[in-house]
């Protein structure tokens, strides 16, 4: 089992950027898939954002997709998702998900953290 705290939200200014990360305990880090996902008021959870077991692959939501990167560092237990070029439909509350495979389907992570709110103002 792994436990998942995520950190780094808050409020920022439209074309702004933040860091979230995405801290593991538990069982081995490197063993698991990682993923972020959001959820934004009266809406269902949405993928953003994949990385696998060793970082080596990544895979992005097209609403990211050259503005987000996700990364990992294995040695610290930690994952990281870099916004830049915020936009105010980027408001959410924003999920890490730990998962035994590589993939974007939300049932496939079995561990999720409890959330940060990142609020993007225009």
């Amino acid at each position: 089992q792994v436990q998942l705290v995520e950190s780094g939200g808050g409020l920022v200014q439209a074309g702004g950027s933040l860091r979230l990360s995405c801290a593991a305990s538990g069982r081995t880090f490197s063993s698991y898939a990682m993923g972020w996902f959001r959820q934004a008021p009266g809406k269902e959870r949405a993928f953003v954002a994949a990385i696998s077991m060793s970082g080596a692959r990544t895979y992005y939501a097209d609403s990211v997709k050259g503005r987000f990167t996700i990364s990992r560092d294995n040695d610290k237990n930690t994952m990281y998702l870099q916004m830049n070029s915020l936009k105010p439909e980027d408001t959410a509350v924003y999920y890490c998900a730990a998962s035994g495979v590589y993939g974007i389907q939300s049932f496939e992570y079995a561990y999720w953290g409890q959330g940060t709110q990142v609020t993007v103002a225009s």
